[in-house]
C-alpha cells in the first residue's frame, strides 16, 4: 500500500500545529488541511500563554508554529476535508485537491463558539477591543473590577458568572431570549453571588467608546465586556462518520494516549473534552504525535 503521507492532521490549530512539528521531528511525512477557522485566531492579545510575557495575538502564534513546521517539512495546505473514510490500509480523505491517502490521521478540528444575537462586523470589532469575550478561564483577569455581563443562563450561564465573580464584584447575567431559566439551587447561588439577573431577548447592538451596548428586555445596557456562555459545536462530524466513539455533547473519546476508538484515527485539542485551553491542547498533541510515531514504528521499523 502507497500513502501520500505518513499522517494526516486536519486542523492548524495549536493542536494540529504542535502534532505537526513534533511529528516533522520524528521524521515522518505530514501533511496539515486547514479551513483557516481556529478560534485561535480570534485572540487579539493572550496574557496567559507561557513565554510571552508581554502577550501574543493567536495570529502571530499561529505563524510562528506554522513556520516552525514547515522548517522540518511539514505541508500545510488550505482547504476544508469534505469526506474521511477508512481504506484498505489507513485512511482516505477529500478536499479540494482529490483523494488523499495517509497512514493515520489526527483531527485537531476544535469547536465553534456558539454566538449571542449580533451583527458578524460588529462581533468582530468587539472582539478585537476585548468588548467580546469567549473565555474568562484565558482572560478574566482582563476583566478585574469592571463591569461585565455574561450572556446565558441555567446552570452554565450561572456557572460562568460565579467564576467571573472571582475578578469582579459587578456581573449581570442577561438570559439570551426571554426570562431566566433557572431552578432554585441556580438562583440561590446567584442571589449568594451578588449577580444581577436580567431577562432578555438579549441583542448586542453596539460600541459605546470601547464598552459593549446590549438591548435586553427593552433596556439599554453598557458594559465593559460581555462574555457569551451559549456552549459550543463539536467540529467531530468526520469522526462520527467513520464511527468513532463520542460522547453527550459531541467530543471525541479518546485514551490517554489520545488515540480515538478507530486504530489509526487520533484527535487532540478542544475536539476533545478538557479544559479549552491553548497550553492544553498543545500538551494533548505532544502526546499524540508521539503515540502515532510509535505506532507506526510498532508496524515499520523507523530506521535511517
Amino acid at each position: 500500500m502507497t500513502w501520500d503521507s505518513d499522517c494526516l492532521i486536519i486542523g492548524a490549530g495549536p493542536a494540529g500545529l504542535t502534532a505537526a512539528i513534533y511529528l516533522s521531528r520524528f521524521h515522518l511525512d505530514i501533511r496539515v488541511i486547514d479551513d483557516g477557522r481556529s478560534r485561535a485566531l480570534w485572540i487579539p492579545e493572550s496574557h496567559n500563554h507561557a513565554g510571552f510575557p508581554d502577550g501574543v495575538s493567536g495570529t502571530e502564534l499561529l505563524l510562528r508554529m506554522r513556520a516552525q513546521a514547515e522548517r522540518y517539512g511539514t505541508r500545510v495546505s488550505t482547504g476544508r476535508v469534505t469526506r474521511l473514510e477508512i481504506g484498505e490500509a489507513g485512511f482516505e480523505a477529500e478536499w479540494g485537491e482529490g483523494v488523499y491517502r495517509a497512514r493515520t490521521v489526527l483531527l485537531a478540528t476544535g469547536v465553534e463558539n456558539r454566538r449571542p444575537s449580533i451583527d458578524e462586523a460588529l462581533h468582530d470589532d468587539a472582539l478585537a477591543q476585548g468588548a467580546l469575550r469567549y473565555c474568562p478561564v484565558c482572560d478574566g483577569y482582563e476583566v478585574t473590577d469592571k463591569e461585565v455581563a455574561v450572556i446565558g443562563t441555567a446552570g452554565r450561564g450561572v456557572g460562568e458568572a460565579t467564576f467571573l465573580r472571582s475578578y469582579t464584584a459587578n456581573v449581570t447575567l442577561i438570559a439570551p431570549d426571554g426570562a431566566h431559566a433557572l431552578d432554585e439551587a441556580d438562583a440561590q447561588k446567584a442571589a449568594d453571588y451578588g449577580i444581577a439577573l436580567v431577562d432578555g431577548p438579549a441583542h448586542v447592538t453596539g460600541l459605546d467608546n470601547g464598552r459593549i451596548v446590549i438591548d435586553a428586555a427593552g433596556s439599554r445596557l453598557v458594559f465593559d465586556s460581555v462574555y457569551p456562555a451559549l456552549g459550543s459545536n463539536v467540529r467531530s462530524n468526520l469522526a462520527v462518520a467513520i464511527g468513532a466513539q463520542t460522547n453527550d455533547t459531541g467530543c471525541i473519546t479518546v485514551d490517554s494516549h489520545q488515540r480515538t476508538t478507530i486504530p489509526g484515527l487520533y484527535a487532540a485539542g478542544d475536539v476533545v473534552i478538557g479544559l479549552d485551553q491553548i497550553s492544553h491542547a498543545m500538551g494533548e498533541a505532544g502526546v499524540a504525535a508521539t503515540t502515532i510515531r510509535n505506532d507506526i514504528a510498532g508496524e515499520t521499523p523507523l530506521l535511517r
